[in-house]
């Protein structure tokens, strides 16, 4: 620098001019650290995308019992009935056969303590009358078996006096035939003897005894046709006999076995009678066992649904829940439709309870820390509610904690295959659904299981 003005500056303060440009000139040290922190991240951000990421397929629910039978259940009574006692508080552990509460009855028509008694009685008379119809009955049969032996012998006895008659009209019919011949011949006697008494060959006296014979022969045709007569009719009262006596026993045995039929009958009735007081004496009976309800499992009374003494109950209303005692607990887990492809039965889940503190890597299941495993047991074959299908998960080695309780929130990650972190970036930026290779094999299964 040329040093042509006559004020030149000090050396001192060039040198603090120089250094105060090179420190606005010159990059901080911050810099460089942070573009080292940056290069560091983003080389970071690159090999993470290239680690491994397992897929999942996330879904919430609650905790329930596999068996339908240990689930929380509301306990019902049968009959309509009054609340006397209560013996049993809520949270109490009841024993199978227990009893809850004591009811009593609503109905008049049970109101009658003796009412067993009185359906007793009146099975025994019903009974009694049922033997009484089965007396007459048989009784009426034996009559109808005598009817029918009296007939045929009065049949057989009718016919005979049919055959009788006919035989006597036989015979009165020979013999008006043979009057018949001796008229005729008593006719021509006396015919030839007024002819010979012109002559005077037969004498008057002759002529007398001939026209007596003639009447006398005529006299005895007319008494042998009156009899044939008689014989003809006495012939066809003992046909009319013949058929009164069918009539008359058919209309008797008709009767009694219309008489029998009705004893019958009244015995279908009785017996249906009885059998209706049997059932309702049977029902009765177990009525009466319905005043008390009791526990049908082991298991904790959790909340009474009616309180008080007195408070009346209809049929089949919940009196209380009861929580059996020791359920096998499962997972109650709901996914999308659109994933339900993707599952298999026998496929690891991994659980995040409800107020157990947890911190889960959906992806790094290994570095996730108070989630527990599970297995898929049950996939429904139709959907559950609002489109979601609901999945039964199951224990994984049975390390679930002790304290968790039926209908506690969970919150559930279905593992799938593994793939690079990359690919699960740019699946998730196109809502495309998760991949997958193949289902879990059976001897995986059952490595697992063992």
């Amino acid at each position: 620098m040329l040093n042509l003005s006559k004020n030149n500056i000090p050396n001192s303060v060039k040198d603090s001019s120089d250094t105060f440009l090179q420190e606005l000139v010159s990059t901080p040290k911050g810099t460089h650290i942070l573009k080292r922190w940056l290069l560091g991240f983003f080389i970071i951000f690159i090999i993470t995308l290239f680690l491994p990421w397992q897929q999942n397929i996330n879904g919430k629910g609650m905790l329930t019992a596999l068996n339908p039978a240990e689930r929380p259940q509301n306990i019902q009574n049968v009959i309509a009935g009054r609340i006397e006692k209560w013996n049993v508080t809520e949270g109490q552990l009841v024993k199978k056969g227990d009893t809850l509460v004591v009811l009593s009855e609503l109905k008049d028509d049970y109101f009658d303590p003796q009412l067993p008694a009185r359906l007793s009685e009146q099975m025994q008379a019903k009974k009694t009358a049922l033997e009484n119809y089965q007396a007459k009955a048989d009784a009426l049969q034996k009559q109808q078996e005598a009817l029918m032996k009296n007939w045929e012998l009065s049949l057989e006895k009718a016919r005979n006096k049919v055959k009788q008659n006919r035989s006597k009209v036989n015979a009165d019919s020979v013999d008006v035939q043979a009057e018949q011949w001796q008229v005729k011949v008593a006719q021509d006697r006396l015919q030839r003897g007024v002819s010979q008494e012109r002559q005077g060959i037969v004498s008057l006296n002759e002529m007398e005894t001939r026209r007596l014979k003639v009447q006398e022969t005529q006299n005895k045709l007319n008494s042998v046709q009156n009899k044939l007569a008689i014989s003809r009719q006495e012939l066809i009262n003992s046909q009319i006999e013949l058929n009164a006596v069918n009539a008359d026993y058919a209309e008797k045995i008709a009767k009694a076995r219309s008489d029998r039929s009705t004893a019958l009958a009244a015995f279908s009735d009785g017996q249906s009678e009885l059998s209706k007081l049997l059932n309702k004496q049977a029902s009765v009976d177990i009525r009466r066992g319905f005043y008390i309800v009791r526990a049908p499992q082991d298991g904790y009374v959790v909340k009474a649904l009616k309180a008080g003494i007195g408070e009346t109950l209809k049929e089949t209303e919940s009196i209380c829940t009861l929580q059996p005692i020791n359920p096998n607990l499962a997972v109650e887990l709901y996914v999308k439709a659109m994933d339900v492809p993707l599952i298999q039965e026998g496929r690891i889940a991994r659980l995040e309870f409800e107020g157990w503190p947890a911190i889960q890597f959906s992806g790094w299941p290994s570095v996730s820390v108070g989630t527990f495993a599970g297995k898929v047991k049950v996939i429904d074959m139709i959907d559950s509610k609002n489109g979601e299908y609901r999945l039964l998960i199951t224990p994984e080695n049975g390390n679930w904690p002790k304290q968790l309780r039926m209908g506690s929130g969970v919150y559930g990650w279905i593992m799938l295959d593994n793939v690079p972190v990359w690919y699960e970036l740019w699946r998730q930026l196109n809502a495309f659904p998760p991949s997958l290779k193949a289902a879990p094999e059976e001897g995986e299964k059952s490595k697992k299981e063992k």
